[in-house]
Parts: structure tokens; C-alpha cells; sequence
């Protein structure tokens, strides 16, 4: 193109590209670009003349060339498709007529800071250097699927979709895209879903204060997602599904003072995830369902309140629960697993109470899992389960055996004190005492010379034989009991 077919204006920017010099339109540092539909031609520039300019722009020697424009209104389709820019790209706080097209083109670096644009159509696009989107306003869909970004991609501040109409694709594609360093989003906000399936992250995804608006549907799809340290979100509020089905993330999953919200369904799901650590610290409690199936998790921070009606973790693994509280205060959780009783759960929060040395609080899980167990069984084997419950609290409770013990031994003493029982050998037998004759009766092995001597009749004989059987069982569980405690000392 002629210089003579130049506008003003462009051939301000054609003057200034070999030189890497910046060309700025604005008339003060707070206009709004979203009123650049409206800015004359003293500052528009069409997108051919730029097209030209990074394609085949002139250049000069000792100099760095390359297009650095502030707010000016850029008319037609920006069209690099599959094309190769040298120079890096910088158009900053300017109006997009229409959607740009960088599909499968490779840039230095791109920075549309502070921008307005319809949309952006970026598949399959090489950066070397950063993509920048800070600030920026989209009406449209960004499309950036498959592309690779070799520094950060920075999406801070940035407002994406309508709040007056959800797009029906999603408005940040990200899926199976490939960063070199971060993805920063701190105080995004997208009112449709945002893409991140399959996607490698080098650093950290950083989603903090942002908010992921899409009703009914999926506000952030990282199925698959692969970080190399974080992805944090504190203080994010999404109202759609969370999805980290599958995804990696080494380091922390740090959702604290989170409001997750999705009713119609799983508000976060992790399942089949490898996750360091999750964090959910002074969090909302979640609305809708929790979904962690089969996830590995090191540490867990999730206080009881923050977890919502319904949940799934059946095969979820983790080593250490914070913070740490009383048995009966995570309980509770395991009532609500979709399904009904599952014995992985149980089984887990016993492992992770034996971890930290609480054998006490394991004790109780293990209790609260034969309870639960026992509301599945059949009414002749709930009956045999509560018979056992109330004795001996399945074995993990054995000091309750010493006190059916003592109980059973006052029985025994008062009932053969008022009624003796005659000796089998009367000129032999030692003197009867009733305390010892029943205890002689209710400790096994142990031999006082009383049960021997005396055969009482009747239904006293059958208070003996009652006797004798329930010693065993009630003296052997204290044994046990008395013994687990040596161990663990």
C-alpha cells in the first residue's frame, strides 16, 4: 500500500513501527475504549494497513521494530492467519470493529491491554514471549484452543461475555493450550464457561477473585488439567460447575473464602484428581454436590461446615486431615455419601486419625462404621449387632465390659447371699462367700477353690451357667482391650 492511500493516523504508526516507537491517539489517560465506536478518523485505523505493517513492514537498521499503538479504533478484520510476524504486537486500550483473526500465526509477543473487542480468534497460536489481556473487554468468545504460549498468558481484570446473554460456546477457550509460566486471572470475570481441558500450565493457574458466572451449566471445564505448582482461587465465586475432573496439580488447590455454587449438580468436582493439597479454608459452605471419587489428595482442609449435603468419596485417599478435630465432628460427612453406606470412607478417616496418633478418635470412626453397617443387615443381624453394641461397642469399647462385669458380679454375690448354694462335699467344702463364689464364677482360669466346692440347684444353677459364659466373653474383651493399649505404648 502507497503511503499516499495513508490516513493521517497511519501514517503516524508507519512512521513509527521501524523505529519501535509508540504511537498514542488517546486525549486522556481515563476514556473509556468502549465508547471507540464513535472516535473519528484522527484516530482510526484500518486493519489491512496493520496487517501490512507486521507482514511486511519497513525496518531499520540499529532499531527494534514494531507496532506499539494506544487507543486508537481499528476497523475491518485483523486477518494473520497462519501467518509470521516478526515484531512484537502492542495495541493497547483500542476499539476492535470486528474479531481479529490470529488462527495458527506465530507473534513475538501480543499485548491488547485494556482493549474492547467483538472476540478474538486465536486457535493454534505461537507466542513467544506473553499474550497479554489484562483489563480487556470481549463481547465475544476467545478462542485460544491449541495454542502455545511459551511466557504467561495475563487475563487479569479482564471481562468476558454479556451479563444480559450467555454465549453458547464458551467464552475463554483454553482447552489444550500450553503455557510456559502462568496462567494469571486474578479478578477475571466471565459470564459464560471458561476452557481449560487438557490444557499444561508450567506455573501456576491463579484464578483469585475472579468470578465464573454460567447458570445451569459448567463455569470452569479443567478436566484434565496439568499444573506445575498452583492453581489458586481464593476468594472465587463461580456459579456453574467446578471440574477438575483428572487434573493435576502437585502443589495446592487453594479455594479459600470460595463461594461454589452450582444446585442443579456438582458445584466442585475433582474426581479421578492428584491433588498436594486442598485447600477450602473459611469457605461458603458449597452449594450443590462434591464430587472427589478416587481422588489423591496429601492434605485436606475442608472444615466440617463447608461441606454440602452431598458428596461422593467413595475411593478418595488422603493422608492428613485439617484441621484436626473430634471424630463426631467428621462423621457427620460420611452420612451423606451419594449411594448410602460405603466402607472406603470410614476406612479412610481411620487411617488418617491413626496418622496423626489419635487412636482414640480412630476408634470412634471404626465404632460409627459398624453402626452404619449394621442399618443395611437384616432385623435378626441388627439385633445380634446392637446386642453387641450395647455390651462391648463391638470390641472398641472394652472398658464397658468391666463395668457389665461389675454388674453381673453384684447380681451374682446378692442373689447367692440370700440364697447358698449346698456344697457337694459338706465336711470338706471351705467357708462360702458369696463375692467370691461369683466372682470365681465370672473370671475364667483363675481358681478361688469356691465353684468347685458348691452346686447350686434350680434356676440359681442356671444363673451360674449365665455367669460363667458371659465371664468369658466380657474378660477376654478387657484382656484385648488392656493389650491394644500396651501395644500402642
Amino acid at each position: 500500500m502507497e503511503t499516499t492511500d495513508l490516513t493521517p493516523a497511519e501514517r503516524r504508526v508507519r512512521a513509527a513501527f521501524p523505529l519501535g516507537e509508540g504511537v498514542d491517539f488517546r486525549e486522556g489517560d481515563d476514556e473509556d475504549p468502549a465508547q471507540g465506536a464513535s472516535w473519528g478518523p484522527e484516530r482510526t485505523l484500518r486493519a489491512e494497513v496493520l496487517r501490512e505493517l507486521l507482514l511486511d513492514g519497513p525496518v531499520r537498521e540499529g532499531r527494534i521494530a514494531g507496532l506499539k499503538v494506544w487507543g486508537a479504533r481499528i476497523t475491518g478484520v485483523l486477518d494473520l492467519m497462519y501467518g509470521t510476524v516478526e515484531h512484537p504486537v502492542r495495541l493497547r486500550g483500542c476499539h476492535f470493529d470486528e474479531v481479529p483473526n490470529l488462527y495458527g500465526a506465530t507473534i513475538p509477543a501480543l499485548v491488547l491491554t485494556d482493549s474492547v473487542l467483538p472476540g478474538l480468534t486465536a486457535g493454534a497460536l505461537h507466542v513467544g514471549g506473553v499474550l497479554r489481556m489484562t483489563g480487556c473487554r470481549v463481547t465475544g468468545p476467545v478462542r485460544l484452543a491449541g495454542a502455545r504460549i511459551s511466557g504467561a498468558l495475563f487475563a487479569d481484570q479482564a471481562r468476558l461475555g454479556r451479563l444480559d446473554q450467555l454465549c453458547e460456546e464458551a467464552v475463554l477457550q483454553l482447552n489444550h493450550a500450553e503455557f510456559g509460566t502462568d496462567v494469571w486471572a486474578v479478578g477475571l470475570v466471565a459470564h459464560g464457561e471458561v476452557r481449560l481441558q487438557g490444557s499444561t500450565v508450567g506455573g501456576q493457574v491463579n484464578l483469585d477473585d475472579a468470578v465464573l458466572q454460567n447458570p445451569g451449566g459448567t463455569a470452569l471445564d479443567a478436566e484434565t488439567l496439568s499444573v506445575g505448582t498452583d492453581l489458586r482461587g481464593m476468594r472465587l465465586r463461580t456459579h456453574g460447575r467446578f471440574n477438575l475432573r483428572g487434573a493435576r496439580i502437585p502443589h495446592q488447590l487453594n479455594l479459600a473464602y470460595s463461594r461454589l455454587s452450582h444446585p442443579e449438580g456438582p458445584a466442585l468436582r475433582a474426581s479421578s484428581s492428584v491433588i498436594g493439597e486442598l485447600w477450602l479454608r473459611e469457605a461458603a459452605p458449597i452449594e450443590g454436590a462434591v464430587n472427589l471419587r478416587r481422588a489423591q489428595v496429601e492434605l485436606l482442609h475442608v472444615p466440617p461446615e463447608v461441606w454440602p449435603e452431598r458428596v461422593r468419596t467413595d475411593g478418595l485417599s488422603y493422608r492428613i486431615l485439617s484441621p484436626h478435630l473430634p471424630a463426631e465432628q467428621r462423621l457427620p460427612l460420611l452420612e451423606r455419601e451419594v449411594g448410602g453406606f460405603l466402607p472406603h470412607p470410614y476406612e479412610q478417616l481411620t487411617t488418617a486419625y491413626r496418622t496423626v496418633g489419635d487412636e482414640a478418635a480412630a476408634r470412634t470412626v471404626r465404632l460409627a462404621r459398624m453402626r452404619r453397617h449394621r442399618r443395611t443387615l437384616p432385623p435378626y443381624a441388627r439385633l445380634w449387632g446392637w446386642l453387641q453394641d450395647a455390651a462391648v461397642g463391638y470390641g472398641f469399647r472394652p472398658m464397658r465390659a468391666a463395668g457389665w462385669l461389675l454388674l453381673l458380679l453384684c447380681t451374682g454375690t446378692l442373689a447367692f447371699a440370700l440364697h447358698r448354694p449346698p456344697a457337694l462335699k459338706p465336711g470338706e467344702a471351705p467357708e462360702f462367700n458369696p463375692l467370691v463364689y461369683a466372682l470365681d464364677l465370672l473370671l475364667p482360669i483363675i481358681d478361688f477353690g469356691q465353684e468347685g466346692a458348691f452346686a447350686p440347684r434350680g434356676w440359681y444353677q442356671w444363673l451360674s451357667y449365665l455367669l460363667i459364659a458371659a465371664g468369658w466373653v466380657l474378660a477376654t474383651t478387657v484382656a484385648a482391650g488392656v493389650t491394644r493399649s500396651l501395644n500402642r505404648q
